[in-house]
C-alpha cells in the first residue's frame, strides 16, 4: 500500500516554508504522494453543516491556498512523489479551463498528477463562483466528458446541455496517456455507481474497514456491470486523525485515537487491499514541527509492521 501526506495548504502553515518542509519530509521519509484540498470560501455561518464531526467547519479552512498552484510549487521542489487533489471541486470553473490546468500540471510534473474530484458540501461556495448547487451530478458527468475528449483528441468540439466548445486544435497533451487518473470522492448510492461506471477510482475518508469495503464492493460490481475491468480501479483513503493521548475504544476509531492506533488502522487497511492511504495531520492543532515528527513516526510504524 502506498502512503501519502497532505500538504499544509490550509491554516497558519499554508505558505512556501511549510510546503517545502513537508515536501522534503515526504521524499526523504519514503512517502509516495502529496495531497491538497480545495476551498474558496469560509463563511462566518456556513449554509450547511460540515459533513463530519460536530458539524463545525474546521477553522484552518479560513486560510486556504489554490490547490493546483500549490501542487505546481510542490512539483518544482520534488522529483519522485505523486501529486494529488483531495479533493478538487471540478465544477467551480468551465471544464475547458480545468482541462488546460490539469494537463499543464501533469506535463510540468512529468506525469505525477492524480486528479481527485469532489462536489463539495457548502452551497455558499457555489453562490460565490456563480455555479448552481443543484444539478451537480449532471454537471460533473459533462465535465468528465470534456476532460476525456480534451485528452484523447487532437481536434475536438463539444456540444452538451451545459457547455459548448467550438472545434479546436488541442496541442497540449498530458504526460500520462490518455490522461492522469481521475478519482471521485462520493458516498451516496448514485455517487458509488458513477465511480464504478466512469471514474478511475475512489477517494473515501477513513471509516471502519467493514463499511469501507462494503462500499468498495458496490463500486467494483458497478464497474463489472458496465463492462469495465474492476481490478483497474484504485482507492486512495484520506485519514484526518484526531490524535489522543490515551487509547480510544473501537467505536471511536478511526475518528479519534493514538498514533499507534492509526498505525494499526493503516496496516489493517493494507491487508484489506486499500491501494493508498494518506494522512492529513494539518486538521489537528499540531505545529508544523510536530506534524513532521508525526509523519516520520507514522511511516516508520507502518513500514515496521
Amino acid at each position: 500500500m502506498r502512503l501519502g501526506l497532505a500538504l499544509p495548504t490550509f491554516g497558519p502553515d499554508a505558505g512556501p516554508e511549510g510546503i517545502l518542509r513537508v515536501c522534503r519530509t515526504a521524499e526523504d521519509a519514503g512517502y509516495d504522494s502529496l495531497w491538497t484540498g480545495d476551498r474558496v470560501l469560509a463563511p462566518l455561518v456556513p449554509g450547511a453543516p460540515y459533513p463530519s464531526g460536530d458539524g463545525e467547519m474546521p477553522r484552518v479552512y479560513e486560510n486556504h491556498m489554490d490547490p493546483l498552484v500549490a501542487l505546481t510549487f510542490a512539483a518544482s521542489h520534488t522529483t519522485r512523489v505523486r501529486l494529488g487533489t483531495s479533493t478538487l471541486n471540478g465544477l467551480w470553473q468551465p471544464p475547458i479551463m480545468l482541462a488546460r490546468s490539469l494537463t499543464t500540471l501533469d506535463l510540468l510534473s512529468q506525469g505525477r498528477l492524480i486528479v481527485g474530484l469532489g462536489l463539495g458540501w457548502m452551497p455558499d461556495e457555489y453562490t460565490a463562483v456563480s455555479v448552481p448547487f443543484k444539478g451537480r451530478g449532471a454537471r460533473l458527468d459533462e465535465t468528465l466528458d470534456v476532460l476525456e475528449e480534451y485528452w484523447a483528441s487532437d481536434v475536438f468540439a463539444h456540444e452538451g446541455p451545459l457547455f459548448t466548445i467550438p472545434e479546436t486544435v488541442v496541442g497540449l497533451k498530458p504526460r500520462q496517456r490518455p490522461g492522469p487518473p481521475v478519482l471521485l470522492a462520493a458516498f451516496t448510492p448514485s455517487g458509488l455507481r458513477r465511480i464504478g461506471r466512469r471514474f478511475g477510482g475512489w477517494l473515501p475518508v477513513a471509516m471502519p474497514l467493514p463499511q469501507l469495503l462494503g462500499m468498495w464492493d458496490v463500486i467494483l460490481k458497478e464497474a463489472a456491470a458496465a463492462e469495465r475491468d474492476p481490478s483497474a480501479l484504485r482507492m486512495a483513503l484520506r485519514v484526518n486523525p484526531q490524535l489522543t493521548d490515551a487509547k480510544t475504544g473501537p467505536d471511536r476509531m478511526p475518528w479519534a485515537g493514538t498514533l499507534d492506533q492509526y498505525i494499526d488502522y493503516a496496516r489493517a487497511a493494507a491487508e484489506a487491499g486499500v491501494h493508498e492511504l494518506f494522512m492529513d495531520f494539518g486538521q489537528s492543532p499540531a505545529t508544523l514541527a510536530e506534524r513532521v515528527d508525526l509523519a516520520g513516526r507514522f511511516i516508520e510504524g507502518v513500514r515496521r509492521g
